[in-house]
């Protein structure tokens, strides 16, 4: 049983273990819960007995007292063991369950969270482990300790009496086929819910994330409608969800009563026409007040299953994707990146680049340039591996990366992208994020050549000043510096730079272009710029269009072939003497 269990909800070996002792303790709770209805039975039918002219022996009420006391003892030790290994175990596998993901998140290619939504990843997360978390502990245990306890119970008493076990228990299938019956109907509307539930997150994190751009444009109230329709959405799809659920659960249970009103026509016959007595009629009708609950708990737990397997696919759909695969340890003899006919699209059917081939030389600067969404920076990114290709190869050294984990490969890129990512804490840890054992003096040191020191000096705590989140109080051209110096500190052999500058003003762009001449030195430098004077003196010129390679040659030659990028730079020319009129 245990692997069927780990199999289908992805338990580890300790948590189908206590999942199991669970459902142990739970079946024996249960049954115990008869034990007390067995004894108040004998007490009636020995205060009865002399009203019917029956003989019995007469027990003293000490005796009961005695019998009354052990049963609270066994009543309690079940119920403390079945609480310790249905909460506390499944406490703990929540909390191996979330470590569990969150290893796998980390040894996911760096493609997943790409095309990946991000709300999704982070539902599954704390929704789904939170659901999952509270199925284990309330639902599961519950469920299969109430049908194994009250399949027991009425074996016994169909065996003491079958034509009142049967009066007793013929509700029993009828309800649960109820139940089942609806499972298409419930997965149905929880997916309703779930998708309803995940455009909300997806539309209250925008809303948090654009405040400022939604103020700007003074569309508050109009943003506002939306995001509440996206709530009052979710909160629909909930309620249906809940009521699809109810209405039929609130059915089955009902149904099952009727059980009771059969007994009681069933057994008085039986008593009258002298072929059952009166001692086994009052058990089977406290027997009926007693079994139906644990079996209306347990098709309460049966619809709340059916509802958490959608958790569990979710669950599911992270832990079972293929994890990066590569060698771990990476010393090529060059630098050199070379794309070989690639081909790579962030959709079906929507090519970002077609058959794109060029070389970025070790010791040079490989400027690529183009229009707006000619697919410069997706090129980029594939040559750190953020992407994979469709089509083609992406060599460093003459070693293709598609062969090489993630791990092994980023100690050989420093990477300043136009998009700084920041995080809330101090300035120091920042810079030292590109090389974590580097000591205060080196990160000093590329503080100030990337022309960090100045404004650092005034922060009110200087280098332990915590900048807030993503440098929420630091200006875009300060956070650029920021990245800038976290690159130099790293000092990897291929740089790849997108509009590293784009943020500063002519100034500090002046010092940091001397600051970036000491970091290229030697390396492998692929620059992305819309700036046609970033570029001029770049020793290879790569001009991209529409995905693909419209020229490729130094600033001079591409000025004489007239083509696109003497286009690209007369327009710049315009665009730098065009003034107010």
């Amino acid at each position: 049983m245990r692997n069927q269990f780990k199999k289908a909800y992805g338990l580890s070996e300790q948590g189908a273990k206590d999942l199991c002792r669970g459902i142990v303790f739970a079946v024996l709770k249960n049954i115990s819960l008869l034990l007390p209805v067995s004894l108040l039975a004998a007490v009636l039918h020995q205060m009865a007995a002399p009203l019917l002219g029956e003989a019995t022996e007469e027990t003293s009420a000490a005796v009961y007292t005695g019998i009354g006391l052990v049963i609270l003892a066994v009543l309690f030790a079940f119920h403390y063991w079945q609480y310790t290994a249905a909460y506390v175990g499944t406490y703990q596998e929540s909390s191996r369950r979330r470590v569990r993901l969150a290893e796998k998140l980390r040894t996911l290619p760096l493609t997943f969270f790409h095309q990946r939504d991000l709300a999704d990843v982070t539902s599954t997360m704390m929704g789904d482990c939170a659901s999952l978390e509270h199925a284990f502990s309330h639902a599961v245990p519950q469920f299969f300790g109430a049908v194994l306890s009250a399949g027991l119970v009425c074996t016994g008493l169909l065996v003491l009496n079958w034509q009142m076990g049967l009066a007793l228990l013929w509700v029993v299938p009828v309800s649960f086929a109820m139940v089942l019956f609806s499972r298409t109907w419930q997965q149905k509307w929880s997916k309703k819910h779930q998708a309803a539930r995940l455009e909300m997150a997806d539309a209250v994190q925008e809303c948090l994330e654009t405040v400022q751009e939604i103020r700007a444009c003074q569309q508050e109230e109009a943003y506002l409608k939306r995001l509440d329709a996206s709530i009052d959405a979710a909160e629909k799809a909930h309620v249906t969800s809940e009521l699809a659920t109810a209405s039929l659960l609130m059915s089955a249970q009902m149904f099952l009563r009727l059980g009771l009103v059969s007994v009681i026509f069933v057994g008085q016959s039986l008593v009258v026409q002298g072929r059952a007595t009166l001692f086994t009629y009052l058990l089977f009708l406290l027997a009926a007040s007693r079994i139906y609950d644990p079996l209306s708990d347990a098709m309460a737990n049966m619809a709340e299953l059916f509802s958490v397997q959608l958790s569990v696919k979710r669950w599911r759909e992270i832990v079972d994707n293929p994890e990066e695969t590569g060698v771990k340890e990476f010393h090529p003899d060059s630098y050199d990146v070379t794309f070989e006919r690639v081909d790579f699209a962030y959709e079906k059917g929507k090519p970002v680049l077609k058959d794109v081939s060029f070389t970025a030389k070790q010791g040079e600067v490989t400027a690529l340039v183009g229009p707006s969404g000619s697919g410069k920076s997706t090129a980029a990114q594939l040559a750190a591996k953020f992407y994979v290709p469709d089509r083609g190869r992406i060599l460093l050294g003459g070693i293709d990366i598609a062969t090489v984990h993630s791990s092994a490969l980023m100690p050989c890129f420093s990477i300043v992208f136009q998009d700084v990512v920041l995080f809330n804490q101090t300035v120091m840890e920042n810079i030292r994020i590109g090389r974590k054992d580097a000591t205060d003096e080196e990160v000093v040191a590329a503080a100030k050549a990337a022309q960090c020191h100045e404004f650092i000096g005034r922060l009110p705590q200087g280098y332990q000043t915590v900048i807030g989140e993503n440098g929420a109080t630091l200006s875009g051209g300060e956070c650029q510096r920021l990245s800038i110096a976290r690159a130099l500190l790293k000092d990897a052999p291929v740089i790849l730079l997108d509009e590293a500058t784009a943020s500063l003003d002519v100034d500090n762009e002046t010092k940091m272009h001397q600051a970036i001449s000491r970091l290229i030195q030697g390396k492998t430098v692929l620059l992305i710029a819309h700036r046609m004077r970033t570029v001029v003196s770049a020793d290879r010129i790569v001009v991209l269009s529409d995905g693909t390679v419209a020229e490729c040659g130094t600033h001079q030659t591409l000025m004489q072939k007239e083509g696109l990028y003497q286009r690209l730079v007369g327009l710049q020319s315009e665009a730098d003497r065009w003034t107010l009129p």
